[in-house]
């Protein structure tokens, strides 16, 4: 007995279109993600004009392809006008989204929807513009998942009277919805396309989707830009570690500590026990390859370890002093980041010093970031030796980039000085972007 073809209802057919959509999204955001060169335009927030036309010519194929889809064979799914234009403008800028947005309406102006261009353009200036306001940790914070956070953000920003830019993150693409919806259902999908639920929870359906195809590929993307910094960062590390075993357990420095502790066997055994212990410590944190980061508490006591020799070597000359706020020392920091800035101090501020010298250390946190200093009271640094000392010190070098590939602009290393009375290194870690939410 043969059985009656059974067809989706409208509000079917839309939700089927909805989910395609969202699936349409996340595999061209996945493919263009396995692109070495458009990772790398992820990666760096300050781009050049090559690489966002690259990032352009990236976005606006498909999705053009994606409107022509529609235009030509009836597949709604496929067209990402509103959400491809915001993008573009919300990653690379409001020209790039701009571009984008143009190139996407053209067939559709082509075909008679004469608001198509203007209403993508729009889009893209308006992804641009909020790119412009926004911090940038807090457009890649952005998940499909804001939805289940939002009553928190909303009371953040309520009790802290300051503006969440998550929740406005999530309202501009609504925003536009709300505008497209208007204006087609004012003029006519013939004018300006778009999709509209006969039913209430249909309409919330649209918006959601919306929504989730703006978060979608900025998630796949932020985690292709995790990846891409922590390989970095293996990398980096290790050219750090092999610089520390050059510079510190090189056999000068083992010469003076295993003399140190020749001196004190027999007026000092406790001592030289105690130096014994410090330097095999010290040998078996720097040989360790296998920890990206550690807590600041364990840095810290990595360098103890370290200024605990040097302490021996140097006798009453060299004193420590340390002043770190107790929430600090949880805080998740990259592997091997104050020994570098410690040696330094010692090395070219304290060393060649007549008299005492002290060595200070100090981390706090404010709104915005973790801060940690190293400063010394030794012979300082000129304005021209500041000038390149960010690039002639491996040591400072590597610190300095390995800050910029884990945090973009918000982390960074900056080293001042005064000839004759020291030096100071800080480090600003940014509360937005630590490594274990990374790595989440």
């Amino acid at each position: 007995m043969l059985q009656e073809p059974k067809f989706l209802s409208a509000g079917q057919f839309l939700l089927t279109t909805l989910i395609v959509k969202l699936a349409v999204m996340a595999a061209l955001a996945t493919m263009l993600a396995r692109y070495r060169r458009f990772r790398h335009i992820l990666i760096f927030e300050q781009r050049n004009w090559p690489d966002r036309l690259v990032f352009a010519v990236g976005l606006i194929v498909p999705l053009t392809t994606g409107v022509a889809a529609r235009l030509l064979l009836n597949y709604e799914a496929a067209d990402l006008t509103l959400e491809g234009a915001f993008l573009a403008g919300l990653i690379a800028g409001p020209y790039t989204g701009a571009i984008v947005g143009a190139s996407m309406a053209l067939p559709a102006m082509v075909a008679g929807e004469f608001g198509a261009l203007p209403f993508a353009v729009g889009c893209g200036f308006a992804g641009g513009g909020f790119r412009e306001a926004c911090p940038k940790e807090d457009i890649w914070s952005f998940s499909p998942f804001v939805f289940f956070s939002l009553p928190g953000h909303v009371w953040r920003m309520i009790r802290s009277l300051e503006v969440n830019w998550q929740v406005l993150l999530l309202l501009v693409p609504i925003g536009l919805e709300l505008v497209r919806q208007g204006v087609g259902g004012r003029f006519g999908e013939a004018r300006l396309f778009h999709l509209h639920g006969d039913t209430f929870w249909l309409a919330v359906a649209v918006y959601v989707a919306t929504v989730l195809t703006v978060s979608i590929p900025i998630k796949i993307w932020n985690n292709a830009r995790i990846e891409h910094r922590l390989h970095e960062q293996e990398k980096l590390l290790l050219a750090a570690k092999v610089e520390a075993l050059k510079s510190q357990i090189n056999p000068h420095f083992l010469f003076n500590t295993l003399a140190s502790v020749s001196s004190l066997i027999r007026s000092q055994p406790e001592t030289a026990r105690m130096v014994v212990q410090k330097l095999s410590g010290l040998l078996r944190k720097l040989m360790r390859t296998d920890e990206q980061f550690v807590t600041l508490r364990e840095e810290l006591e990595a360098v103890d370890e370290y200024l605990a020799i040097e302490v021996v070597r140097f006798g009453p000359r060299l004193s420590v002093r340390k002043t770190v706020a107790p929430e600090t020392l949880d805080v998740i920091v990259p592997s091997l980041l104050l020994q570098p800035l410690v040696e330094n101090a010692i090395k070219h501020g304290l060393s060649r010093k007549v008299g005492p010298g002290c060595i200070t250390i100090r981390a706090w946190r404010d709104r915005h970031a973790t801060i940690i200093e190293v400063e010394d009271d030794g012979l300082g640094i000129s304005a021209e030796r500041l000038e390149t000392a960010m690039r002639a010190g491996i040591g400072l070098s590597n610190v300095n980039e390995r800050l910029r590939v884990l945090y973009g602009t918000e982390g960074r290393l900056v080293l001042t000085g005064v000839p004759g009375k020291g030096a100071l290194a800080r480090v600003e870690i940014p509360r937005s972007a630590t490594p274990h939410q990374m790595a989440s």
